[in-house]
């Protein structure tokens, strides 16, 4: 039986979401992030090392990590085979959405549009990822989507900052927000965990009620 996103997230309201260089990095990154208060993470599948960076992120046991960037079904059983609880994807896929039932793990599409997201709901998910929340119209373009689909829950994705999280949090239809800001590819390249816990520590705090 497949857990619900829900309680994967464990109440958390902010998803790092990670592109990671270097599986080197992976078990610092996890540690650094699990200590500035996140309890979930989730790895893109933009490198050749995201399969070896979930495995090593997983392994640490500080987070729940699922794998983002999923654009085939190919690459969602990899992902969950590496240790990903949940998958997320940039559109809305049948073939990645079937496998991901198959293998009874959560999964998270994306979607611009209401067309989109109607074609989500009628797959029977409930949650789905604004994306590129920003350049698509922020808090606004999230209000009207969500206004006639009133069962829908939104992870909104793409161009958000730290200053624009209380916005989207503010939302009721806003389940968590997706971040890259926490963890950058300039600060992973720098090795510099401190600033991505100090990074992680104050969007926790921000999105605590």
């Amino acid at each position: 039986m497949t857990t619900p996103l829900t309680s994967l997230l464990a109440g958390t309201r902010v998803l790092p979401v990670l592109t990671v260089p270097s599986a080197m990095t992976a078990t610092p990154l996890a540690a650094a992030l699990a200590e500035g208060g996140a309890r979930c993470a989730e790895v893109t599948f933009r490198t050749d090392a995201a399969e070896q960076v979930v495995k090593a992120m997983a392994a640490h046991g500080g987070l729940t990590v699922g794998a983002g960037t999923v654009l085939t079904a190919e690459q969602a059983e990899r992902a969950v085979a590496a240790g990903a609880r949940f998958v997320v994807s940039p559109g809305f896929d049948e073939e990645v959405v079937a496998k991901c039932r198959e293998l009874e793990v959560p999964v998270v599409p994306g979607v611009a549009t209401a067309t989109e997201l109607m074609r989500a709901l009628r797959a029977g998910l409930d949650t789905v990822k604004l994306f590129p929340a920003e350049p698509l119209g922020g808090p606004d373009t999230l209000r009207a989507l969500a206004a006639p689909f009133p069962q829908a829950r939104f992870v909104p994705t793409g161009g958000i900052g730290v200053d624009r999280l209380a916005d989207y949090l503010a939302e009721p239809s806003v389940l968590a927000v997706g971040g890259s800001w926490l963890a950058p590819v300039a600060l992973l390249e720098r090795g510099d965990y401190a600033e991505i816990l100090r990074l992680t520590a104050q969007a926790v705090e921000r999105s605590t009620p």
